[in-house]
């Protein structure tokens, strides 16, 4: 399937908690909030550039996916999703990787700027 060191392939069937013929979503070891899932493509590929087209739609499709159950059992007021596209944007795991990240009201003082604090001077305009 993949990288036999890659965190990402070869999924646990547990790990998995939504899946198309292409991609699954797992919950983010490491969150930001609860509820942080992670959509995958099966496919060991570096970055969302080097995706297929199919790999791309297959993996929105099961972001909205991963909304209409966030929404369900978490609740949140918002979301940011983002992809991480090599070292320089801060990719650690070279296994393409969507973050769907449920914001809450309150989770930070000033959430205006949203994905723009990846460089946090630029966050607030």
């Amino acid at each position: 399937m993949g990288d036999l060191t890659c965190p990402f392939c070869s999924p646990r069937p547990e790990e998995i908690v939504l899946a198309n013929d292409r991609c699954y979503a797992r919950y983010d070891k490491y969150p930001v909030n609860p509820g942080h899932l992670l959509i995958i493509p099966f496919r060991h590929v570096a970055g969302f550039f080097d995706a297929t087209d199919e790999e791309q739609a297959a993996l929105f499709a099961l972001v909205r996916e991963a909304k209409e159950l966030l929404d369900e059992r978490f609740r949140p007021d918002g979301y940011n999703i983002g992809v991480n596209v090599g070292e320089a944007a801060g990719q650690t795991v070279m296994h393409l990787h969507v973050h769907v990240i449920p914001r809450y009201g309150g989770d930070m003082e000033e959430p205006r700027g949203g994905v723009r604090g990846v460089i946090p001077e630029k966050r607030v305009y």
